[in-house]
């Protein structure tokens, strides 16, 4: 990531995950084959270990050999959580679940990775003079999450950013068989490039995916290391219980720790309800666009240009090249879609080909047209794509196109009878406007699992981010990509991820005793969601502006959160109130916090009341009357020693009525604490419907911003 090029702030620790979806089979009869096993994770009441036992890994293999003599134990944890990852059959996991002190038996699951300009664009060339003169900012440790940073690796690779690396797979391995090391490092070595790419601005996944028993594995060694910030640019299937999310269970323990966890939202924008890793003590980072591009043109023969973006680094001459449409010279009906096979060379050679996104890596694509021989690809977006444009480094002369450019060149090249074109490459552009905005493929909200709390938090960059490149790939993973560099240019939400644990490290060194949720209040009310020339940040996807469920409180802003003036602070026992507010049972909140723990019969729990940097709600449509809600919220001061900040409100929808109690808090000191209530009432509305406002306290000088958003369900 290209932040963490900035500084000699950051050590950063790699940890390597084999980690995967579900691929398992039920055995019957517990003396079945392997494969007909699964992997499990059991999460257990460590404190009812009996006292005959003098460590808790004798006692785990003592409750599985008591179901079953051929079950394995894949790991046994004591941090991120209590209890072990085993290879069961199905009905061992019923007889394990049914043991008065295990609290949960869980499917192993599978996830996928979340996939120069970066330091000016956030002010960060500024931000150093703003730090303390202290070794801290030497101190910081930055756990990450993701592939590997190879057997060819060794203490002689680690440096004074890289300081140690871990590899992590017994889950991938115990389901997917031996690591082929023919074809990928059984290291923390990168053989992907995605996890150098996330570390550089580092390490956990094989190529055939992220399993839950080892992230939980990483999270916990992560956790006993003692980070200060764990990235996970890793995304999986959406839970809806945070009791069944592996990630949120070791975000929970990191959390208690003190440890800041920033994870990616997920790239399944831009439909609603797509964000994956929401739980409240996890900062879920979308993804936006910085102000640099790498334009091209596309000029047609009967004069007509159209622009679009590509990371081709060769030269184009300009010359007029046939141009065909991939379906016409295809001996299949896909050909359209560019794969292998697919298109004739007899028709292909020497030839500008327009081909349409979708079914298959864009990449690929190209790759396919340069073996048929062609010339050039023109890459048009579906309606699936609508304007965004994603620039790659092919294999030959290309470029992508958006789908009015693409619709366009296709009536033209449908219409003449001897159609032409050539691209042309621009290089790299930067000052591009408006920038920054929210990128089509980050996921968005509404949270799926609780409403009442708003996700993402923020948006950061992850679009064209140029950082490190493993040497074992090209630059666009393909096996025929024999092309090496230390560089590359990616997307993602993996990439926005990791930027904002690196500005996390800035906060934490120049503030060590902020806590994780001050820390993540400081980023959250201090970001921008308007333009310096005016107008709001925009949404590629609609081409409209944007709403705090694409882009959650706004775009970060680095130099501003060093000194937010007050901050929403959280700990341990507002996240465990948060949890009875579920009505979570005993057992599951134990699954969470590895501790017995019940909820308060006599005390009302609210959802409303979790001390969140927003405030959000979804209202019931077909109640047919106004619906109030009240939170309560306290504000503590890391400003000034003094100052009095004044509430307002601003609304762009009739929908919502806010009142705010007291409306002017005064501090007199640093470190006190304030209350107030904010009540919402909410109109009857149609089903589908949003309303957006922002709750803002200011003193004159300083500006504490909340987003506030409702839907209606």
């Amino acid at each position: 990531m290209e932040i963490l090029h900035l500084h000699r702030l950051f050590l950063v620790l790699v940890f390597v995950l084999g980690l995967g979806l579900p691929c398992f089979r039920v055995n019957g009869n517990g003396n079945g084959p392997q494969q007909q096993r699964r992997t499990y994770i059991v999460h257990v009441a460590k404190s009812q270990m009996p006292a005959a036992f003098q460590h808790h890994a004798h006692w785990y293999d003592s409750i599985l050999k008591s179901v079953s003599g051929l079950a394995h134990m894949v790991y046994s944890y004591d941090t991120a959580a209590h209890g072990f990852a085993a290879r069961l059959t199905a009905e061992e996991a019923i007889l394990l679940d049914a043991l008065p002190w295990v609290v949960a038996v869980l499917k192993e699951l599978r996830y996928k990775l979340s996939t120069t300009r970066t330091p000016e664009f956030l002010g960060l060339d500024k931000i150093s003079a703003l730090l303390p003169e202290s070794d801290l900012v030497n101190e910081v440790v930055v756990g990450v999450l993701d592939t590997g940073s190879g057997t060819n690796f060794t203490a002689t690779n680690c440096n004074r950013k890289l300081i140690g690396a871990r590899f992590f797979s017994k889950g991938y391995e115990a389901t997917m068989g031996p690591i082929d090391v023919s074809k990928e490092s059984k290291s923390p070595r990168d053989d992907d490039g995605h996890g150098t790419h996330t570390a550089t601005g580092s390490a956990v996944c094989w190529s055939g995916g992220c399993f839950s028993s080892d992230i939980l594995a990483a999270m916990e060694k992560a956790v006993d290391d003692g980070v200060n910030v764990l990235s996970v640019s890793l995304d999986g299937e959406m839970e809806t219980h945070f009791y069944g999310d592996s990630v949120a269970i070791g975000a929970f323990a990191a959390a208690e720790k003190g440890i800041f966890v920033s994870c990616s939202a997920g790239n399944d924008g831009p439909s609603s309800y797509s964000l994956s890793n929401v739980a409240p003590w996890i900062a879920t980072v979308g993804a936006g666009t910085l102000d640099r591009d790498f334009p091209t043109y596309v000029t047609l023969g009967n004069g007509k240009n159209f622009s679009g973006v590509s990371l081709y680094g060769g030269n184009s001459k300009g010359t007029l090249l046939p141009f065909v449409y991939a379906g016409n010279v295809s001996d299949t009906t896909n050909g359209n879609l560019y794969r292998k096979g697919t298109l004739d060379p007899a028709k292909v050679k020497g030839k500008i080909v327009l081909c349409d996104r979708g079914k298959n890596a864009r990449v690929q694509k190209g790759s396919v047209v340069k073996l048929a021989g062609g010339a050039g690809m023109v890459l048009a977006n579906t309606a699936a794509d609508g304007e965004e444009l994603v620039p790659e480094a092919h294999l030959l002369p290309a470029t992508a196109v958006g789908k009015k450019s693409g619709d366009a060149i296709k009536s033209y090249l449908f219409s003449d009878p001897n159609p032409t074109a050539t691209i042309l490459f621009e290089g790299t552009k930067v000052g591009i406007q408006p920038s920054p905005v929210v990128a089509a493929f980050s996921s968005r909200g509404p949270n799926s699992i609780t409403p009442e709390i708003l996700k993402p938090e923020i948006i950061a960059p992850g679009v064209n981010i140029l950082a490190g490149w493993t040497g074992a790939v090209g630059p666009t993973g393909l096996p025929v990509d024999d092309r090496r560099v230390p560089f590359n240019i990616i997307s993602g939400t993996s990439m926005s991820c990791p930027h904002v644990s690196g500005l996390t490290a800035l906060l934490k060194a120049a503030h060590p005793d902020w806590s994780p949720a001050a820390i993540r209040s400081a980023l959250m009310t201090t970001v921008y969601v308007a333009y310096k020339s005016g107008g709001k940040l925009q949404d590629v996807a609609t081409g409209k502006d944007s709403t705090p469920f694409d882009r959650g409180a706004g775009h970060v802003d680095p130099v501003s959160a060093l000194n937010p003036g007050l901050v929403y602070d959280l700990t341990v026992k507002d996240y465990l109130g948060f949890l009875c507010g579920l009505n979570y049972t005993s057992s599951q909140i134990n699954t969470l916090a590895r501790r017995n723990y019940t909820c308060d019969p006599s005390k009302s729990y609210s959802l409303y009341d979790l001390n969140y940097p927003s405030f959000a709600a979804s209202f019931d449509s077909t109640s047919g009357r106004p619906t109030t809600i009240e939170y309560t919220r306290t504000l503590t001061n890391v400003g000034a020693a003094t100052g009095t900040y004044k509430a307002s409100a601003s609304s762009d929808s009739a929908a919502l009525k806010i009142a705010v109690v007291p409306d002017t808090l005064s501090f007199s000191k640093a470190g006190e604490k304030k209350s107030f209530t904010v009540t919402v009432t909410g109109s009857a509305m149609p089903a589908s419907t949003n309303a957006f406002r922002q709750l803002e306290w200011s003193d004159g000088k300083q500006t504490v911003r909340s987003p506030m958003a409702f839907s209606w369900a």
